[in-house]
């Protein structure tokens, strides 16, 4: 699938449901039923694949500069700042390189990324990533200075 210069991301959430061969609207489990960690943990690499795509399409940078342009991006201070709210659950550990608030409040919107991917809820998950990556890519940029 050609996702450059997409301004509908429900594509590229169309393309991973193919490839996993989840083509229902819906995800076969009920994502009200699984815990936030486990929403966090689908809703990580939901995150990571749209700022690698966007990061692709918009750049020219190298595999080296792409990785270090996503980890400025993905990073738990980033996703803090692009959401400011959300429900999080107890998690064993935080990184050393996150402060506490951070990593919670990252934590709340990968689950909520997981529950709008898994619920089959793609107009508004491309909604909210589009809105996230231009916050992340300010901040990236912020941080560069």
């Amino acid at each position: 699938m050609n996702y450059a210069n997409c301004d509908n991301n429900t594509d590229l959430v169309s393309g991973v449901r193919q490839a996993t061969k989840c083509t229902g609207a819906k995800y076969p489990k009920d994502p009200k039923q699984l815990g936030p960690l486990v929403l966090a943990y689908i809703g990580d690499t939901i995150y990571d694949l749209f700022v690698r795509t966007e990061l692709v399409d918009s750049t020219t940078l190298t595999a080296h500069g792409l990785h270090i342009g996503a980890a400025k991006r993905v990073c738990a201070k980033a996703q803090a700042a692009a959401f400011r709210r959300g429900r999080n659950a107890h998690m064993g550990s935080v990184p050393k390189n996150a402060a506490i608030i951070d990593y919670r409040i990252a934590t709340g919107m990968e689950a909520l990324v997981g529950y709008l991917y898994l619920s089959g809820k793609d107009e508004r998950l491309s909604q909210l990533m589009r809105i996230a990556l231009h916050d992340t890519a300010e901040i990236a940029e912020q941080a560069e200075k």
